[in-house]
């Protein structure tokens, strides 16, 4: 059986929607599979400043990959959307054009393995929990899914972000 993976896709320069899209259309032509995706939220930048809001979106698609080359795959595909890098020389963030992040796949934990393509791979993603951005759209598609070390469904991750 397939393994559910959840991915997060963000874009806060140009014409975000069509950024978004296009991301969307790529992932579903590279793997094979029509993803199920979620109303897009908008958000302010995470983790840095920036006028420009994010538009957000998950998907959920049902893949037959190690989350591996799944990561490898997606990361291809943001750099031929935008090769620009996702953080400024003082390793701070910056805008972007898009954002493919591989949030979680099934139940599956990884911590910071190594990809064939040289890639950094941690699952669960280590700051979903931190993003509403990442967490509203998860628990639009797959609202039962439980972080397998903390047990706490997205719902619960943002109710813990409330409080």
């Amino acid at each position: 059986m397939p393994d559910a993976c959840y991915i997060n896709i963000g874009s806060n320069q140009g014409d975000r929607r069509a950024n978004i899209a296009r991301a969307v259309a790529l992932i579903a032509d590279r793997l094979d599979t029509t993803p199920l995706v979620s109303d897009a939220v908008e958000s302010e930048p995470w983790g840095y400043s920036s006028d420009a809001a994010y538009l957000n979106v998950g998907l959920l698609v049902h893949v037959d990959m190690s989350p591996a080359i799944l990561l490898d795959t997606l990361l291809d595909i943001q750099h031929a959307i935008s090769p620009a890098p996702h953080r400024k020389p003082d390793g701070t963030y910056a805008d972007r054009i898009i954002d493919i992040d591989l949030i979680a796949c099934g139940q599956t934990v990884a911590d910071d393995i190594l990809t064939p393509a040289g890639n950094r791979l941690t699952l669960p993603h280590p700051r979903m929990h931190l993003r509403p951005f990442v967490l509203i759209p998860m628990l639009r598609l797959s609202p039962q899914w439980r972080h397998p070390l903390s047990g706490l469904t997205p719902a619960g991750m943002l109710d813990a972000l409330e409080h």
